[in-house]
């Protein structure tokens, strides 16, 4: 992979997460599922490892870099190989498999049970963070073709 391929799957990742952050906005903004905040449970995941007080800011840091430069990446090698012909598409296919990813691995690991099952909120906190995730990944698939417009080709 190229330089200049990874540095628009970089920028693609930042758009998403810029997305991201937006959506993060309106639900604090405007009281949606004010219990369930997953930034201060990341929060208070690190304190527990670290063993004492951990910035707020760190938890977005790490969801910015995460999902700028990790899931960015990740993005721009898969692309080729994911189903649908847009970036928006791809976008959603790629969401969809971290959403799962997430709802297996993060939410168990902030003590909120598969899919946040266990923070007591019904099935709302599963469905946004679907939302939450395919806001980011719809985002970043759209920046990533706009961004790489020869790369629309699928994998054979």
């Amino acid at each position: 992979m190229n330089l200049d391929r990874i540095w628009k799957s970089v920028a693609a990742g930042l758009c998403g997460s810029v997305a991201h952050t937006g959506l993060m906005t309106l639900k604090s903004r405007a009281h949606l599922l004010p219990s369930f905040q997953p930034y201060n449970d990341v929060q208070n995941m690190l304190t527990g490892l670290v063993g004492s007080s951990v910035d707020p800011l760190v938890p977005w840091a790490l969801s910015y870099f995460n999902g700028s430069v990790v899931l960015g990446f990740l993005f721009g090698q898969a692309y080729r190989h994911l189903p649908g012909r847009s970036g928006a598409v791809k976008g959603a296919a790629f969401g969809f498999a971290v959403w799962i990813a997430m709802g297996i691995i993060f939410f168990p690991m902030l003590g909120k049970g598969l899919f946040a099952s266990q923070a007591g909120l019904g099935l709302a906190p599963t469905l946004f963070t679907l939302l939450m995730v395919l806001t980011y990944s719809v985002t970043l698939g759209i920046a990533y073709a706009v961004f790489n417009p020869d790369r629309h080709e699928r994998a054979p």
